[in-house]
């Protein structure tokens, strides 16, 4: 009788026809990539179609404000408590459910009437889409070697920008065809996550070990098999770990300025800068592809940074050097008088800033260790926090005095108090049980 992968994993032999290792991690990838940009598909389509919206259901700059801030407010709160759920039950069965519901949300975005339900609606969209980087957390910690989390995390985290900033234009694209009509863009878009859960929940497994078409050979590379039993979660230890404190603070000072090019980029370009839909649509895209490229760059960098000068500084070096540059670039895009390279320039610093945030996630699972979910839901807690403020701070500079800068030199300013952050993480220092 021929040996099973599994069995020959328990006995610890290795079979010959297990010499050359399985790729199921590669379709975890593929899966987890997309599924990152599915959620920006959705959660980014907002911002194109907001100014139709706006005149649509008679919205003013500060409550469009309150929309947007509406998302991430829920998302961050319910953070914590999605993370806890995906190393409790497991990423199949909570990432199936976090796509299903933003999905079914985005579709009734398509039939709001007014502010409030609107606000309703994208309050409940936040709750919903709270765990899907949490559960992929749980999922990379599970399903790839630990020296390769960061270019998972870079990885992941570029496809969502990608995805947001071709939702950009084809958004844009379809608010032409479709001559304005912004509710059958959500219904389209709905379908997209539906389509994806149904292929995660009949064809993913919480352990590579359970998967059936997971060999020996595959396991090695992968390493470590995972307790049998989560243990409980030290929350008082949580709490007092500097390195957690200080991610939380850089990540909320990092999403801040981030969400400006999720939410207000394209209104800023059209009545700020005076472009057209279609060219707006165009340079709306370039901060999230810049962004792209920099978290990719980070995570890459901060894996071989690691393998030469520890975790510590491997870690660390990413975010050193883009936020303090990244400020520095907001600073002239926000003075420069030339519409075109203000939006070249914001782009560049919105890239820069984002070189650490690969290295961050990755540090999580450095310093979380079996609690990775909860310590990467409650960074993000934070960055969504960040996201909330970005926004509704805004929206009512708009409002009180019409001005765009004031909030833009906000995000200069976080962005530095982000690189001092940075000095202090330490991801050598793991959260004791």
């Amino acid at each position: 009788m021929p040996h099973s992968p599994r069995a020959a994993h328990d006995s610890g032999a290795l079979p010959q026809n297990a010499a050359r290792p399985s790729r199921v991690r590669h379709g975890v990838l593929a899966l987890a990539l997309a599924v990152t940009a599915v959620s920006y598909l959705d959660r980014v389509c907002i911002s194109m179609t907001a100014p139709f919206m706006q005149k649509d259901l008679g919205l003013s700059d500060a409550q469009l404000g309150l929309v947007f801030s509406a998302f991430t407010l829920t998302y961050a709160l319910f953070e914590i408590p999605a993370g806890w759920l995906a190393d409790r039950f497991g990423p199949r069965l909570m990432l199936t459910r976090v796509v299903v519901w933003w999905s079914l949300l985005t579709a009734i975005t398509g039939l709001t009437g007014g502010f409030v339900s609107l606000l309703v609606v994208r309050f409940m969209f936040g709750a919903g889409e709270a765990g899907v980087f949490p559960g992929l957390a749980r999922v990379f910690a599970h399903w790839f070697p630990a020296d390769w989390r960061g270019n998972a995390f870079g990885l992941a985290v570029a496809t969502a920008l990608l995805g947001g900033a071709l939702t950009q234009k084809l958004t844009a694209s379809l608010l032409g065809t479709l001559h304005g009509d912004w509710r059958m863009i959500f219904f389209l878009y709905a379908l997209v996550g539906i389509v994806w859960a149904a292929a995660w929940f009949w064809w993913f497994r919480d352990e590579p070990h359970d998967h059936h078409a997971v060999n020996a050979a595959e396991l090695q590379i992968i390493g470590t098999r995972p307790p049998a039993q989560h243990p409980p979660v030290p929350w008082k230890n949580l709490l007092r770990s500097r390195p957690m404190v200080l991610l939380c603070v850089m990540y909320f000072s990092v999403i801040y300025g981030w969400y400006f090019y999720l939410t207000w980029m394209p209104k800023y370009l059209l009545k700020a800068r005076g472009f057209d839909l279609q060219t707006a649509g165009w340079l709306a895209m370039l901060p999230l592809l810049s962004m792209a490229a920099g978290v990719a760059t980070g995570g890459f960098a901060s894996d071989t940074l690691v393998r030469r000068v520890g975790r510590r500084w491997g870690r660390r070096i990413p975010g050193l050097i883009g936020l303090p540059l990244a400020a520095v670039l907001t600073l002239v895009a926000i003075k420069t008088g030339d519409a075109k390279i203000s939006a070249y320039l914001f782009a560049l610093a919105a890239g820069l800033a984002t070189l650490g945030v690969a290295p961050g996630w990755a540090a999580c699972l450095d310093i979380g260790g079996h609690h990775a979910g909860v310590v990467t839901g409650a960074m993000n807690t934070f960055g969504n926090l960040g996201g909330t403020a970005m926004p509704l701070l805004m929206g009512f500079c708009l409002k009180w005095w019409g001005s765009w800068n004031i909030s833009l030199l906000s995000v200069a300013l976080l962005y530095l108090v982000a690189a001092i952050c940075w000095l202090g993480i330490d991801a050598e220092e793991p959260t004791p049980d």
